[in-house]
């Protein structure tokens, strides 16, 4: 396995007739999923999302991936092909069209339909190109086909890049489900067609590439979303993600079978509700949804309501309700149905709400008591099935942290690809395809670009720094007036402090501190108010660490006298 090195430098001019691979994100990271092909001059893009923030990384909306790399071309992009609707994979294509708008925009019907509702909030008419499993369409001189996969939401692609460098498949996101709730199986027979032709490049979901065995079909939870519905004595209340069409489906038909009325809650999750029926992919049987006021009137236990919030997220109608901050009241005998995986890193805030729910008295039901989720990824298994069938001369694992892609690159070398051709890839690097073989050849500029409200890489790393400093060790405020002449203190300094733990007389040790660093600064000329600033935060903030162990932000603020 050929692996990323942190010497690596800028790639070189891209070969004559060579094929340049280069994930902006995605790789290394569950999220902003984003791959940029090059060919002949002309530049391809595959999927454009978004990863959402960790704990450390406070007032963060969400991060996108770095276009610096491409900025300079925006001119030579033919397309942007979109895999499927989640938000890691379509959240930062609102970003790019403000850069360029009249991009072409490809995807099927309900990944368009959810992109559009998320463009026009942001005031952009997208130049969309429609497509199917099955169709077959040029940009520039990328020959592009469409493959069906089967995956979390539906109307998912794989998609099959002809170049003259050689052919790239791109499963996106994908599971090998034999029996899907809309019947529409991940097309293994184009696989081995395509595989027949001659894969060059395979780009692989890694995102289960750990676990064994097979992820199980959809179907099967149906028993235990039906039990509850069956069983719950009050309301039942089902999370999910907005756009897990399917999984809402199942909840749809066994409330239905158990004559509950059903109504959504949550702004995305009426909206991708709304898009997904108008365009025939949910099913809903005649006066099944209606109004959260009209549930109202219903008797509980004829009662189920469908919202968002799975993650945990601060701010949708789950926690709220777990934190009592919700027109719908949580209380005793009501059923809360967590219909979706733990994604990493969200553990924490998902058990809080669940604690939160079950201390108003209700019963939740999630997947760690219950079969309610499976997961929308291929298992090792499926993989290895994968590898088998299309057989490819060089293999590229994408979507996934490092374990996952290193895991996915076993498997492969284990189905026979020759070690040297598993190439192993960061967000930044470049990878080219030349002759047949691909191989890394430098990297490109690739961190974490911040949306901070309205501002877009406004919040660096830096600041990022700051503000955990504020939430963790607190900020001091030194107000010294200072006597232009002699350089000594005219009074004695105020210090302002929030969120550090002082009383009245904390700040009087610190005192000869700063007379001894404005006399020391005085004997060496040192006037200028910055340079003077800089000392004192110094001094102080040595001290707070000798003294208290704690290291507050400081703010110097010098008045002369």
């Amino acid at each position: 396995m050929s692996h990323p090195h942190p010497e690596l430098k800028a790639a070189p001019a891209l070969p004559e007739g060579g094929l340049r691979v280069i994930a902006l994100g995605g790789l290394g990271e569950i999220g902003r999923n984003m791959t940029v092909f090059e060919y002949a001059g002309k530049l391809l893009i595959v999927d454009c999302g978004v990863l959402f923030p960790e704990e450390n990384q406070p007032g963060v909306d969400v991060i996108l991936p770095d276009f610096t790399s491409i900025r300079d071309r925006l001119d030579d992009i033919v397309g942007i092909v979109l895999t499927h609707g989640h938000e890691d994979h379509i959240g930062g294509v609102p970003y790019l069209l403000r850069e360029r708008r009249d991009i072409p925009v490809v995807g099927s019907k309900l990944t368009l339909a959810f992109l559009e509702a998320k463009l026009k909030e942001h005031g952009i008419r997208p130049r969309t190109v429609r497509v199917r499993e099955g169709d077959r369409r040029g940009f520039g001189p990328f020959d592009c086909e469409f493959v069906a996969v089967n995956h979390s939401i539906p109307d998912s692609l794989a998609v099959a890049i002809r170049t003259g460098a050689g052919m790239v498949l791109h499963t996106g996101d994908f599971k090998m489900d034999q029996f899907p709730l809309d019947d529409r199986i991940t097309d293994l027979r184009a696989f081995a067609r395509l595989g027949e032709e001659g894969v060059d490049l395979f780009l692989t979901d890694s995102t289960n590439a750990e676990v064994p065995g097979f992820t199980t079909s959809e179907r099967e939870l149906n028993p235990a979303i039906e039990q509850v519905m069956r069983t719950a004595p009050r309301r039942v209340i089902v999370s999910s993600f907005a756009s897990h069409v399917h999984r809402i489906q199942q909840v749809l038909d066994a409330a239905h079978q158990h004559g509950r009325k059903v109504a959504f809650v949550g702004r995305s999750m009426v909206r991708n509700m709304g898009i997904a029926r108008d365009l025939g992919y949910l099913k809903v049987p005649a006066g099944l949804v209606v109004s959260t006021k009209e549930l109202e009137k219903l008797p509980d236990h004829k009662v189920t309501l469908v919202c968002t919030g799975s993650q945990g997220e601060p701010m949708a109608a789950l926690s709220r309700m777990a934190n009592r901050d919700h027109v719908i009241r949580i209380g005793k005998g009501d059923t809360v149905l967590l219909a979706s995986s733990l994604i990493p890193g969200n553990e924490n805030a998902i058990y809080r709400v669940i604690n939160g729910l079950t201390r108003w008295g209700a019963h939740v039901v999630h997947k760690g008591n219950a079969k309610v989720h499976v997961s929308g990824h291929a298992s090792a298994g499926e993989l290895v099935y994968c590898y088998n069938i299309v057989k490819p001369r060089n293999v590229m694992p994408v979507h996934g942290e490092w374990r996952h892609l290193r895991a996915n690159g076993d498997l492969a070398i284990r189905t026979g690809v020759a070690p040297e051709r598993v190439v192993i890839a960061e967000d930044g690097v470049v990878v080219d395809l030349v002759d047949g073989r691909a191989s890394i050849t430098g990297k490109v500029p690739a961190g974490n670009v911040y949306v901070d409200g309205m501002e877009v890489g406004g919040a660096t790393e830096a600041s990022l720094k700051d503000r955990l400093t504020l939430a963790e060790e607190g900020v001091v405020t030194v107000v010294a007036i200072v006597d232009a002449d002699t350089g000594a203190l005219a009074e004695a300094p105020d210090f302002l402090a929030r969120g550090f733990v002082h009383d009245d007389t904390t700040f009087e040790p610190v005192i000869p501190v700063i007379e001894k660093t404005l006399a020391t600064a005085a004997e060496e000329g040192v006037g200028d108010a910055r340079q003077l600033e800089q000392l004192l935060a110094r001094a102080v903030a040595n001290w707070a660490f000798r003294t208290h162990r704690r290291k507050p932000l400081i703010i110097p603020v010098i008045i002369d006298a």
